[in-house]
């Protein structure tokens, strides 16, 4: 079925791409382009072509809907369909409005023309994927724009808006009003100047776009882009590219970008990013809460607490456009969080990405109280109190008299029983858990909880209202830590043992850092404060006195070395400075603990270190699948990605044991519980993991 429409306005022939919602150029849709451009070929009667999208989208690339399908790459494939355009014996205008992205970018590039209208993004976005352009988008966008944008938007993946391009020589015309009538006028004054048909493939690329000369600019590019993106293959094919744009005949550029294209289509790199970008979008689905679920209005919102957590939440709803009414207990600590709000837009403000203005209108939507009577007409309220049930409990309480009928009550719990929160209020299904992590107003992840009593229309609102305020929603049911925090006690419990068994903080910290971790485990838990995890654990050996820990943790805190906000912690800190500096005292603490166990120190290998805190996970992560607490392993993936700074080209957690092989995984848990420290319980696979290893299976797919 044709996805492109043709009509004649006179001599022109308008071509318009329909696949919606992006114009994603899929089969069908490549198919009826090139059926419309050999039409309006073969008519006498025209005498130059106008190809368009929509106002939304010129075409936002690759259809993902095809992606890993025969039909990505049957023919026309685009690099067929671009030369078919460019080697047109009549003029092709592109009418570029919306977005250009990727592979919709590279169809305008084969134009002979290109008129946008404002405000249009056009990008090269495939590094993003683990990829680069693989239609000539390397060596026509260099030729347009120069050596020094190209890359700088092939590298980063970021687009620029049409007015930049226009400048650039991107487009001929910025188009305002109808775009097509815009875009047909100007082929008629192609027509009337000559009828040219000018290919990008035959320009050279600007000297002047690369200072210093070809070989210094890409030089020191490498230079930074080896530094910038460490563990990320696709910048530096990226360059490659660009390089051969600069040095090489246009086809053998093109020879260039195809093998390169093909070498990162095969890396594990890119199989986990285009894992990753996948796994965001099913994370939205619900199995039993369909899209068209009717929502709840969220137009007002209410925060407990004015701390850390509570001011970074109380910003995620205001840069939504969302007003807010700020609770706290104290007046001095609630005017300590509102100044800190107003301190870190400042601070934005500073760095150029808002205004004053837009500053004081999000500090004008806070109506600060000590009241809870003012919070009772907000659509949504968000306690983010002390992680103490006998402290939820009061709150909830009192929220349940206190909230109108119909609204959200969630709670910022990262481990408590949400079930037992909402059994607080007399109306548990309008209760439901929003676990935001800290820095609240920048990390992307939102753990959303759902309880046994959650209703469906609540968990929706909860779902839109996440990416409202452009976080990432994943669900998890209700255990204690939840799908992350219940991961994460197994990955710190492993690299408390660790320290027991002769590692340092820093040795363990380098190996994730190296591994692709933004922090390891010591330094994260110094960022975050030793003494959150200590009240937790303090909780555990109640709850469970049979469960194991290192009291490395404890001993630290008993030193009142809490971390970055005590200057001291796993690591030495100075006043001012977060660089993190080995401890004298902590190291003398682990020998004196060694010694009190009766343990010889041994060293122990990077690979050892990696592969015992993450597997500790995977493990972990294998019961919570089956028992139903996370809906597929992706979503574990994703959480970890957006919430953990697991690395993103290694895909998640669940999709790199699939990377390493199930079996494999199994193997080398079974090496670890021979070691003579080990609890060798503890590396009992999961039911779920012996099944799938058994069979040669992968938890994604």
């Amino acid at each position: 079925m044709s996805q492109a429409s043709y009509r004649q306005d006179g001599e022109i022939a308008v071509i318009t791409m329909e696949n919606p919602p992006v114009n994603g150029l899929g089969f069908d849709l490549r198919t009826g382009i090139d059926a419309c451009v050999r039409r309006a070929m073969a008519d006498a009667s025209v005498k130059a072509v106008v190809l368009t999208g929509t106002a939304r989208a010129f075409s936002g690339g690759a259809d993902i809907r095809e992606f890993n399908s025969p039909k990505s790459t049957a023919s026309p494939n685009l690099m067929e369909l671009i030369t078919l355009i460019e080697g047109a014996d009549k003029p092709v205008v592109a009418a570029v409005g919306g977005l250009a992205l990727g592979g919709g970018n590279e169809l305008a590039l084969g134009c002979h023309y290109r008129v946008c209208a404002p405000g249009t993004m056009i990008g090269l976005p495939e590094v993003n994927l683990g990829l680069l352009p693989g239609a000539g988008g390397t060596q026509r966008l260099p030729r347009v724009v120069g050596a020094a944008k190209a890359l700088d938007m092939i590298v980063s993946g970021a687009p620029i808006k049409s007015e930049e391009a226009f400048k650039l020589g991107y487009c001929s015309k910025l188009v305002e009003g109808d775009l097509v009538a815009g875009a047909v006028a100007f082929a008629r004054e192609v027509l009337a100047s000559g009828a040219a048909r000018p290919k990008i493939r035959d320009k050279a690329v600007d000297p002047a776009s690369m200072p210093g000369g070809a070989d210094a600019f890409f030089a020191q590019a490498r230079e930074q882009i080896a530094k910038t993106y460490r563990g990320y293959p696709a910048p530096m094919k990226n360059l490659e590219c660009v390089e051969a744009a600069v040095k090489k005949p246009f086809d053998e550029g093109m020879m260039v970008e195809r093998t390169l294209f093909e070498e990162l289509l095969r890396s594990t790199e890119s199989a986990s990013l285009r894992h990753a970008f996948f796994a965001e979008r099913a994370a939205a689905k619900i199995p039993d809460v369909p899209e068209d679920t009717p929502t709840r209005p969220v137009k007002s919102a209410a925060v407990i607490g004015a701390g850390t957590m509570g001011g970074g939440i109380t910003m995620n709803f205001l840069n939504a456009g969302i007003p807010v009414t700020l609770l706290e207990t104290k007046q001095d600590a609630l005017d300590r969080g509102i100044a800190t709000i107003r301190k870190n837009y400042e601070g934005t403000a500073k760095k150029g990405r808002m205004t004053q203005e837009q500053v004081e209108q999000r500090m004008a939507m806070i109506t600060p109280t000590l009241s809870y009577a003012a919070l009772a007409q907000a659509d949504i309220v968000v306690e983010a109190v002390f992680e103490d049930m006998a402290v939820k409990q009061t709150v909830f309480e009192t929220l349940d008299a206190t909230m109108k009928p119909d609204a959200i009550l969630a709670s910022n719990t990262s481990t408590l029983d949400v079930d037992r929160i909402a059994g607080f209020t007399k109306r548990p299904q309008d209760v439901i858990g929003t676990h935001f992590f800290s820095p609240a107003n920048v990390m992307r992840l939102l753990e959303i909880v759902r309880g046994k009593a959650t209703a469906k229309d609540v968990l929706a609102t909860t779902m839109a209202l996440s990416k409202k305020i452009k976080k990432v929603g994943v669900v998890s049911g209700v255990c204690d830590g939840f799908i992350g925090n219940r991961m994460i006690e197994q990955y710190s419990r492993q690299a408390g043992f660790l320290l027991e068994e002769g590692c340092t903080p820093q040795q363990v910290d380098g190996a994730l850092e190296r591994f692709g971790f933004a922090m390891g485990p010591f330094r994260m838990g110094d960022l975050a404060g030793n003494d959150v995890g200590w009240y937790i654990r303090k909780r555990r050996y109640l709850e469970k006195p049979d469960l194991r820990y290192s009291k490395t943790a404890d001993l630290l805190c008993e030193m009142g070395r809490y971390g970055q906000k005590t200057s001291a912690g796993w690591y030495d800190y100075k006043p001012g400075d977060r660089t993190a500096y080995p401890s004298a005292v902590v190291e003398t603490m682990l020998v004196e603990e060694r010694a009190r166990l009766g343990v010889t120190p041994r060293q122990v290998s990077d690979e050892e270190i990696v592969h015992r805190l993450l597997f500790a996970m995977v493990n972990e992560a294998a019961y919570i699948l089956e028992e139903g607490i996370a809906m597929r392993a992706s979503d574990i993936d994703i959480i970890y990605l957006t919430g953990y700074g697991f690395p993103r080209y290694r895909g998640g957690p669940m999709f790199y044991a699939d990377t390493v092989g199930l079996p494999k995984v199994v193997e080398i848990m079974n090496g670890f519980a021979a070691n003579p420290n080990a609890d060798p319980s503890f590396w009992k696979p999961a039911p779920l993991l012996a099944k799938l290893a058994a069979a040669g299976k992968r938890f994604n797919g």
